[in-house]
């Protein structure tokens, strides 16, 4: 038996969840356990983080009516969960007004309330039975994990999203009204040797207009333009326009000749490169090394840049990614919030932590098209 669960393509090739997915598993789940002699009964409970609020799906076995709604809010009622046995072990418990036997096998407990597996037989489950059940709830068990995460990562894109829609109009209130003042000056220096730089003030507003235009568009997930890259060619595209500074610091930098092909937003998978090799350069000793390296999997490529600097102290891995916290002089700390944001955004994951020796290291996993 092969049990999976379905992600749904958006047009832009990113993959998500919702409830009905997680509703769809249970209550496949569900089904193969009422298919099984002598279960003619199986009830799932789980929390819908999505939706904040315990789900139920319940199915009967072939030829089994239905309980009274008496009955099934008894069982909801779960005065009979009295113990609460540890989660992925099956017990076997009476129910009042019962004469047939009932299961329970716990999946996890969240927010102080249990998840399960609840099954009624018309006699005891035999070991292959029992193992059954007890794989059924692990798969549950790790299909729950996945939706709980893809529920915390929805929470951070939209909370994310926010600060950059925010920030972005404050900046543009700002730019607005520089634009104005410089093309004042143009205006009043007509035929003085200030004109030219007033006029660069006003290209330099307008650079950064667009910048933030790009900026904002990284807050929208669904402005993803999608194309197959290479990573090695993007990654070096990132260094080539970092070199005037490695030059400067006689740095040497570690590529792998090996690549693989990702299907990702280009400018802005080469954002979150130029962000964390500018972090890496800009800490980097003089004469030090910089080492980018790659691990290509089936479904999966893991990425990880690292540095020979001072490194990441507590307070640095767990507000590394908080919008405006930065260590670096004149930053406006949401360099790596915003490759945080990308990231999410590509259906990844990333993450900060310090090397033993010496220096931070940054690693991305990112999904990779299946070869065919």
């Amino acid at each position: 038996m092969t049990l999976g669960f379905s992600v749904q393509k958006l047009e832009n090739g990113s993959n998500y969840l919702n409830s009905s997915e997680i509703q769809s598993f249970c209550q496949l789940e569900s089904e193969q356990l009422t298919s099984q002699y002598p279960i003619f009964f199986a009830r799932i409970v789980y929390h819908d983080s999505l939706l904040r609020a315990n789900q139920e799906i319940i199915n009967y076995g072939q030829d089994q009516a239905p309980f009274s709604q008496k009955t099934l809010a008894y069982l909801r009622s779960e005065v009979w969960f009295t113990d609460f046995p540890p989660a992925l072990t099956l017990h076997e418990l009476r129910l009042k007004d019962f004469s047939s036997i009932s299961y329970i096998c716990p999946i996890s407990y969240r927010n102080q309330k249990p998840e399960y597996i609840q099954i009624i037989t018309r006699e005891p489950l035999s070991l292959n039975l029992q193992l059954y059940v007890k794989r059924s709830a692990m798969l549950l068990s790790n299909y729950i994990d996945i939706y709980l995460n893809y529920g915390r990562q929805k929470t951070e894109i939209q909370l994310l999203e926010d600060i950059l829609h925010r920030v972005g109009h404050q900046l543009r209130n700002s730019l607005g009204l520089i634009g104005l003042y410089a093309h004042n000056l143009c205006l009043g220096l007509k035929d003085s040797p200030w004109q030219e730089q007033a006029t660069i003030i006003g290209e330099s507003i307008q650079d950064l207009d667009i910048n933030l235009n790009e900026l904002i568009d990284c807050g929208q997930s669904a402005k993803l333009r999608v194309t197959l890259q290479d990573l090695r060619s993007l990654v070096v595209e990132s260094i080539t326009n970092l070199q005037p500074l490695i030059n400067q610091k006689k740095l040497k930098i570690l590529i792998p000749d090996t690549s693989t092909i990702l299907k990702i937003d280009r400018l802005q998978i080469k954002q979150v490169f130029d962000n964390i090799l500018s972090n890496a350069v800009h800490f980097s000793p003089n004469s030090g090394t910089i080492t980018c390296s790659w691990q290509i999997f089936q479904d999966e490529v893991l990425i990880k840049i690292s540095d020979q600097g001072l490194g990441l102290s507590q307070e640095d891995l767990q507000k590394v990614f908080t919008p405006f916290y930065s260590r670096r002089k004149g930053g406006t700390g949401l360099g790596l919030t915003i490759a945080k944001k990308i990231i999410l955004d590509h259906q990844g994951s990333i993450w900060a932590q310090v090397l033993s020796e010496s220096g931070a290291q940054f690693s991305i996993i990112l999904p990779r098209p299946r070869s065919r």
